[in-house]
């Protein structure tokens, strides 16, 4: 069950406000879903009384993953064959959004086999189909999956063998000839990082493969492994309710040359306001058993969601907007994807775009975010034992 958050004088605040302004277009967002993406631009703007960006907002801002450009927000699609409510998102309204991605500028898409695991591939490859040769596919391989049923399977598997079967299950189920950035999702403690990327490199050599990146991976592996074929890209979770990556990998990419992607921009829907002290979580919502979300710790770092409400106000955006323009500040090789199953928040997210800090203000919000301490960890111990992970020595 959700709340209202309020501010101190006991009103709804006002980045929660134009959050529900946008959300409460749904009806016709939900009507306009059959109509082309400019069509559907048109009827936001009426319904939302929040503009939504112009066409090909992205068009002209574009940034480097090493030597790979893509737009300067990206769109997940992890979350388009489900929801953290447990609901099915309709195939034709996910396909929409992708398109209408593409119409505002977006031009690099993140996906996984994880995802589903297999069908957020299969959503992604059919809903890019008008436009594959003019955007950026992602997607990563690492968990133990089956390649035929996508039965998920404890642990993880790099070996080269799995990893070229499963290149071939991910060209087929995204209807494409290459995967223009592959990760390795999760270091795989079992396989040193110099025979990942010696298949890669073979794949790369048969055009299956244009880039590459690791995710959430130990800071010498990513050493070892730009050091044998150049990494494009790492992502990590990063966000103003994570900023775990300032300890080391920032700097660490910054040095390789090597882009940065934010996984979970927007703290897993917290930095949007979606989340307040009295909030519930529905059953299988990996959200419950963080304990940045119990109930001894989110009180406090509510903190964070104040800030951004006065930030909001100030640049009279959303929550949402700030965090994400607040990301794009940090570095000019630092670009994020945050995910959504609704047509408003891709609008709103793409907004974000718009937003620009002074040097001032920019230093000012730093230091606000800093002097928050988030309590409590990112994720449950069983899932963070998979991350920061060093590969094993080449023998």
């Amino acid at each position: 069950m959700k709340h209202t958050s309020k501010d101190q004088t006991g009103e709804p605040s006002l980045a929660l406000v134009n959050r529900r302004q946008i959300l409460g277009a749904g009806i016709a967002l939900a009507a306009a879903s059959l109509l082309p993406p400019s069509k559907v631009q048109a009827q936001d703007q009426g319904a939302t009384g929040v503009n939504p960006p112009p066409p090909s907002a992205l068009s002209n801002q574009r940034r480097q993953l090493g030597k790979l450009e893509v737009s300067s927000i990206g769109l997940g699609v992890q979350n388009m064959s489900r929801t953290y409510q447990t609901t099915i998102p309709t195939r034709t309204e996910m396909l929409n959004i992708i398109r209408t991605a593409f119409d505002q500028g977006v031009t690099f898409y993140d996906a996984a086999e994880a995802y589903g695991p297999h069908e957020v591939e299969r959503i992604l490859g059919e809903g890019i189909t008008p436009f594959r040769d003019q955007v950026v596919i992602a997607s990563k391989f690492g968990w133990n999956i089956d390649l035929e049923t996508g039965e998920r399977r404890p642990g993880l598997n790099s070996r080269p063998e799995h990893i070229q079967l499963a290149v071939e299950g991910m060209l087929k189920r995204l209807r494409t000839d290459r995967i223009d950035l592959l990760y390795q999702h999760r270091v795989d403690p079992q396989v040193p990082i110099e025979d990942v990327a010696g298949v890669v490199k073979d794949l790369m050599g048969q055009g299956k493969v244009l880039h590459w990146g690791l995710s959430e991976m130990g800071p010498n592996t990513l050493r070892r492994a730009h050091a044998l074929l150049p990494v494009s890209a790492v992502q990590n979770e990063y966000s103003m309710l994570w900023r775990g990556p300032e300890k080391q990998v920032l700097a660490l990419c910054q040095e390789l040359g090597i882009g940065f992607v934010p996984w979970s921009p927007l703290g897993v829907g917290f930095l949007t306001g979606a989340i307040d002290a009295k909030t519930q979580f529905a059953p299988g919502d990996i959200r419950g058993v963080e304990s940045r979300f119990s109930p001894e710790n989110l009180p406090h770092n509510l903190a964070l969601m104040e800030l951004l409400n006065l930030w909001a106000q100030r640049k009279q955006a959303t929550a949402s907007q700030i965090a994400l323009a607040w990301l794009l500040a940090q570095q000019p090789w630092i670009v994020p994807i945050p995910g959504t199953t609704q047509m408003a928040h891709l609008l709103e997210n793409i907004g974000a775009n718009a937003l620009r800090f002074t040097e001032a203000e920019l230093t000012e919000l730093n230091a606000a975010v800093l002097a928050i301490k988030v309590q409590g960890q990112r994720l449950p111990d069983q899932v963070l034992v998979f991350s920061d992970v060093e590969a094993p020595p080449k023998n």
